[in-house]
């Protein structure tokens, strides 16, 4: 038995093979024929010293010393892939893949990412919506937008995104209804449970509270999706709580409206992330400051309400 290592061809044959348990679908997929895959094996086989798999009339299983071979080779193409794709997108500066949560994909990016594909025609702008975690490498994501509280991103470049609040928002013919704080005991509350994971809440009870109002808070829809809480507000169905980086463009449009300007502000905010030393690849600068200028648009709305903090509202 050789200490040096067999061909990749024959390693690729016996994990294709150990993948499928058959040598015919193992075959199909390399594109080789199941004599010639077969002859792959066996000369794998007779490097190592000791059969791989047991041939059975119309199927294979693998032999104990197969099934040690099979989980490392498996991670080993697997491992190759990665790295090659990951050089490959280093190569590419033309498609940058940005992924976030629903919410913010459909009322931030979705309505404006023309504007950036107008500015920068040669880059290939994809979208991810989804608030899992993400591995960079494995799939193949240039930039992340993630909401949530600061912590230590290991690996990844952190860049903190405008503030963030929440403030009663309702159509302009709502707000001809609903001048007064007070008056909002009788209008329909749109809750947005999609944060009612930061401590403590922002919800509406934290704004009655911080308002010194009486809302009865216990009824009205409720969402987990944000963007959903924001669609129902402007269909006009009641009055939401809405987040600043999902309602800015519609209030600065005119169809939505934020008649009190009082809002809460939170501890948490949106970050773009990105692999560290990635910063500064052309494609990925360009989307980042696209979108601190995008933010720049809308810091007047910022500039004109009363902020307070989360956790100077006094607990219920």
């Amino acid at each position: 038995m050789s200490d040096r290592l067999p061909p990749l061809t024959a390693l690729r044959a016996f994990e294709a093979a150990a993948r499928h348990m058959s040598f015919a679908k193992a075959a199909e997929e390399l594109f080789v024929t199941p004599a010639a895959l077969s002859y792959q094996i066996k000369s794998l086989e007779e490097h190592l010293g000791a059969p791989l798999f047991h041939r059975l009339n119309r199927a294979v299983s693998l032999t104990e010393a197969g099934t040690a071979l099979a989980p490392g080779v498996q991670d080993g193409f697997q491992s190759l892939n990665v790295a090659w794709r990951t050089v490959q997108r280093l190569m590419d500066d033309a498609t940058l893949m940005v992924t976030a949560g629903p919410g913010f994909t459909a009322k931030w990016l979705a309505p404006r990412f023309f504007e950036f594909a107008r500015a920068h025609p040669e880059i290939d702008l994809r979208f991810s919506a989804t608030l899992r975690n993400v591995d960079f490498a494995r799939d193949e994501v240039d930039v992340a937008i993630r909401f949530g509280l600061e912590k230590d991103a290991a690996g990844l470049w952190t860049y903190p995104l405008a503030r963030e609040w929440v403030i009663p928002v309702m159509t302009p013919e709502l707000a001809k209804i609903h001048t007064t704080p007070q008056s909002l005991a009788h209008a329909t509350l749109i809750h947005d449970d999609s944060i009612n994971f930061l401590k403590p809440r922002a919800d509406w009870s934290a704004w009655a509270r911080m308002m010194g109002v009486a809302l009865d808070t216990s009824h009205g829809p409720r969402f987990s999706g944000a963007d959903h809480s924001i669609d129902a507000a402007l269909a006009g169905a009641g009055v939401a709580l809405g987040r600043r980086a999902l309602v800015v463009k519609d209030i600065h449009e005119g169809r939505l409206v934020a008649p009190f300007k009082q809002a809460i502000n939170l501890q948490a905010r949106f970050r773009f992330l990105c692999q560290n030393g990635a910063k500064n690849r052309p494609h990925i600068a360009a989307f980042r400051h696209w979108i601190l200028e995008e933010i720049e648009k809308t810091a007047y709305i910022t500039e004109a309400l009363t902020l307070t903090p989360i956790e100077d509202i006094p607990p219920s």
